[in-house]
């Protein structure tokens, strides 16, 4: 792995200067994040003919992530995904969170987004970086102090790993992801209709109108929702199907078969570059969204992002799972750590 390297990333609204990390490792891979966010900014891979290609998008400096509404490469915490009603119970205690989705429910934890905080960056020995967050008792609505940290690592297999951890001293909820958009034919070259990706499920969550979950799971036989054989995105994303037309697109919840183990859970393929990307992870859920509502989104290196021109795979416990007994808890007690792993594992077809 050569020489991690630093450089400025431009100053956000209160003057702070942020920070661009940049990895690469001896195949040339390389991937940079920066510590306003702790957001992935670049992830260089080469494509069937050698040519480095960015595959993921995102903007030039740290202002445009300060002002950026759509996540793009984002920490996501304390709470990934949606919240029904913007409230929760924990211990009998009701705790009421930001109404900032169909003004009622709440939305990767509300307006003090941590993907737009500044982050203590932590430069490791093996050429990890480490993020760090304090999320003090009350933040964004929820319970107990918990500092978060988030590690990126690139490995040489091509394989950028994402590791969250974190020890709360109250009971509270604790579902991290990353929010990384990716075109594996390179994040300005149009849509990702043509990519092909398979999911290893066999179930996803029922959502009503406003994308909170119902509590039913619904086998994917026979719908648009079944990728497990592996199909394009464009292939049914227009279908008269309930689930699409709630969402405008692919943007839900499927059920993962990994028995909480690390394992592959998903792949994609550019029919262009020929890149294949293996997501792998630890956790129950896996959003995939389709990036439905870009719209002329202004990204880096002059490209304009507009509708399906990405793909999001959101490792997670699933939406709205405080409320639905039968899905897996999002709440991690007291003094107990919370530790995740997500990768992407990179190679050519």
């Amino acid at each position: 792995m050569k020489a991690l390297q630093i450089r400025d990333f431009g100053t956000v609204k209160n003057e702070e200067m942020g920070r661009l990390f940049i990895m690469e490792n001896e195949a040339g891979t390389t991937a940079a994040v920066t510590d306003f966010g702790a957001a992935l900014v670049n992830l260089l891979v080469k494509d069937k003919d050698g040519i480095l290609t960015d595959v993921v998008l995102g903007y030039d400096e740290a202002a445009d992530y300060e002002a950026g509404t759509q996540s793009l490469g984002a920490t996501v915490g304390r709470n990934a995904n949606r919240i029904g009603g913007a409230a929760f119970e924990i211990n009998g205690t009701r705790y009421e969170l930001d109404k900032n989705d169909n003004e009622k429910n709440n939305l990767h934890s509300g307006m003090d987004f941590y993907n737009h905080r500044m982050w203590e960056a932590e430069e490791q020995e093996d050429g990890k970086i480490t993020f760090l967050l304090e999320s003090p008792d009350g933040d964004q609505g929820y319970p107990g102090n918990v500092a978060v940290r988030v590690t990126y690592e690139l490995t040489e297999d091509n394989e950028l790993r994402i590791t969250y951890d974190g020890t709360p001293d109250q009971d509270t909820i604790l579902n991290l992801t990353n929010h990384s958009y990716f075109n594996l034919n390179g994040h300005d070259s149009g849509d990702v209709l043509g990519h092909t990706v398979v999911l290893d499920a066999d179930f996803y969550t029922r959502a009503d109108a406003e994308s909170i979950p119902t509590g039913e799971l619904v086998d994917v036989t026979g719908t648009p929702m079944d990728f497990r054989a592996g199909k394009t995105i464009g292939e049914e994303i227009g279908g008269d199907y309930e689930a699409l037309r709630l969402g405008n697109g692919y943007d839900h919840n499927w059920v993962l078969k990994n028995d909480g183990k690390f394992a592959k859970v998903a792949q994609a393929a550019g029919e262009k570059s020929g890149i294949v990307m293996e997501v792998w992870t630890d956790l129950p859920g896996m959003q995939m969204y389709t990036a439905n509502f870009l719209d002329k989104e202004a990204g880096k290196d002059g490209a304009v992002y507009g509708c399906r021109s990405a793909v999001c795979f959101e490792t997670q416990y699933f939406p709205d799972a405080v409320h639905h007994v039968n899905f897996e808890s999002p709440i991690c007690k007291a003094d107990t750590c919370y530790h995740t792993v997500t990768s992407y594992r990179f190679r050519t077809a």
